[in-house]
């Protein structure tokens, strides 16, 4: 059983809608561990920060980072200011939080995105993979058996 977001994404990014023919079409996959309350997470490599993971969040509009890995990619020169936004919480509450960009993040060992948008949540939150990277790889698929993400725009190798 497979859970797309083809359409929706495909859509919001070309005005047509993009249909892949078979998985074949996806270059590139990352295996997703499976944690509690159904929490799936991929490796990530963030440049200037180093590996990490990530909690897959595709009704999240943005990467998020903690406040701890802003201050290291800060220190290697890796993430520049950007904008404040105002963010809606799970719980329905708001809280304004700066957006940077980071020069680049992998998903798995080999999808390499460049100047990826991250909100910054305070301390040290859980960090997430949100829309604001998964767009750059559309069409992509999002399986939770098996669970994995299947990639389609990526580069190979970090800046």
């Amino acid at each position: 059983m497979r859970f797309t977001l083809l359409l929706a994404l495909g859509m919001a990014l070309t005005g047509a809608p993009v249909v892949a023919e078979s998985t074949a079409d996806f270059q590139t996959r990352v295996i997703m561990t499976e944690k509690s309350a159904s929490t799936f997470y991929v490796p990530a490599n963030i440049a200037g920060f180093g590996p990490t993971e990530l909690m897959v969040d595709t009704g999240s509009g943005y990467v998020t980072i903690n406040e701890q890995t802003l201050a290291v990619l800060k220190k290697a020169g890796k993430a520049k200011y950007h904008k404040d936004l105002i963010g809606v919480l799970a719980n329905g509450s708001e809280m304004r939080v700066p957006v940077y960009i980071v020069s680049s993040i992998s998903i798995g060992a080999n999808c390499w995105l460049k100047d990826v948008e991250a909100a910054v949540f305070p301390g040290t939150s859980r960090q997430i993979l949100g829309l604001s990277a998964l767009r750059k790889t559309a069409p992509f698929v999002f399986s939770i058996a098996p669970p994995e993400l299947m990639l389609s725009a990526c580069a190979g190798a970090a800046t």
